[in-house]
């Protein structure tokens, strides 16, 4: 496999065609690919935190990873997600789970349970109405990856 960076088109159009329980984010920051034998096995769209208190400047989340099964993308793009997200100077990643999903493919990448979080009652409010989706009333899991902290000499 191989890590290539996508438009934000192209992988809002793969996740759509796609995963199983969303529908692609509004935007992001950046997109990767995974290629394998010339064909694209999964994509990853990294934006900022949907939660205003993990919008810290310093933290990305992954808002959106699809692929239809093929081994091993999912950690391989978790992973690629990371090296990016440092490259570009960010210091923390974090991403969610429902319910139900193992996070094999975080654990494999590094990541780690930050949280285990309770379901929302949904995104509606009177000042901005929402559609729902049917996926607001499962607890989720945050999975975070950090740069390492060094202990103060």
């Amino acid at each position: 496999m191989a890590i290539v960076p996508l438009p934000f088109s192209t992988a809002s159009d793969y996740v759509n065609q796609i995963h199983r329980s969303h529908r692609a984010p509004q935007g992001h920051k950046f997109s990767l690919g995974a290629v394998a034998a010339g064909d694209l096995v999964g994509v990853a769209i990294v934006g900022r935190p949907v939660a205003r208190a993990m919008d810290d400047g310093l933290t990305v989340e992954v808002t959106r990873l699809a692929t239809p099964g093929h081994p091993n993308a999912c950690s391989f793009l978790y992973g690629a997600v990371w090296r990016a997200a440092r490259a570009l100077g960010y210091r923390r990643a974090i991403t969610y789970t429902q319910q139900g999903e193992s996070g094999a493919s975080l654990r494999a990448a590094g990541w780690r349970n930050a949280a285990d979080c309770r379901a929302r009652p949904g995104w509606d409010t009177p000042s901005r109405p929402r559609t729902s989706h049917g996926t607001e009333q499962i607890p989720r899991t945050r999975w975070e990856i950090t740069l390492p902290t060094h202990p103060t000499r």
